[in-house]
């Protein structure tokens, strides 16, 4: 095994990519996979879930689909109970379910607020929770939990989606503290702008523009970008001092001011 392999090992390890269904971190469950991982892809749906293992284990990885529904802690607990059940360990967590909406701020009502609150902030939390205890029962492990640029400043047109990415900071931070002599660390990976399902629809011509206008690398991202940075935070050695931190992989977005 060569150094890098060392540095970046998986082997053996058991991933569940709570959101994995979903484009971004279905592709960070793929990195996850080729490192060697057993990843078990999470979410509300089979179709696409079955799609994203067939995707791993076309390639050669391990991988499976387990129903959950983030905005239930009971869900998120019979995910960690069935892993532990199936395979025995859980050695990384990825925090990635979420909602977003481009609801002009006096339109939004109580239901969109709250329901964008419960997936994105409560399931990251519930999920802190449940697979942190599980972990530290173990021994040890790593959550990365998925924020965004809106995490480090708010942005204009997705004001509660905003407000529940710094508040997952906020709370990674705190837990990462909370976790930090017991062997689990917490970190959270900040997208920038991926031609995601989530950002296409309030993508118009202006908002790309000036977007590029804030970005220095003047593109999107490409989902596989968001790899490197994922097997860095969860890697038990190449990691293994790094816990409370944020990661904005984001073309420079979040250091552009004019």
């Amino acid at each position: 095994m060569s150094y890098l392999e060392k540095l970046f090992n998986f082997n053996g390890q058991v991933a569940v990519v709570i959101g994995g269904t979903g484009v971004l971190c279905g592709e960070m469950a793929e990195g996850l996979a080729q490192a060697g991982a057993h990843v078990v892809i999470a979410g509300r749906s089979e179709e696409r879930g079955n799609a994203r293992v067939a995707s791993i284990e076309a390639k050669g990885g391990k991988a499976s689909f387990a129903a959950v529904d983030a905005m239930s802690k009971q869900s998120i607990q019979e995910l960690c109970d069935k892993t532990l059940v199936e395979h025995g360990r859980v050695d990384a967590v990825i925090n990635g379910a979420g909602v977003n909406s481009a609801t002009p701020y006096f339109d939004i009502e109580e239901d969109e607020f709250n329901k964008i609150i419960q997936s994105n902030l409560n399931g990251t939390h519930y999920a802190c929770q449940v697979f942190g205890k599980a972990m530290i029962d173990a021994g040890g492990g790593a959550i990365l939990n998925i924020g965004s640029v809106t995490s480090f400043l708010p942005l204009s047109k997705v004001f509660t989606y905003a407000a529940s990415k710094a508040a997952i900071l906020n709370l990674t931070k705190n837990v990462a503290r909370e976790f930090a002599t017991q062997g689990v660390r917490v970190n959270c990976l900040c997208p920038g702008f991926f031609p995601a399902e989530q950002n296409r629809k309030i993508l118009s011509e202006e908002r790309i523009a000036d977007i590029m206008r804030h970005t220095p690398m003047d593109r999107f991202g490409e989902a596989e970008e968001l790899i490197g940075a994922t097997l860095l935070l969860l890697s038990k050695t190449a990691g293994s001092f790094i816990t409370g931190e944020a990661i904005y992989v984001d073309g420079g977005f979040t250091s552009m001011t004019i």
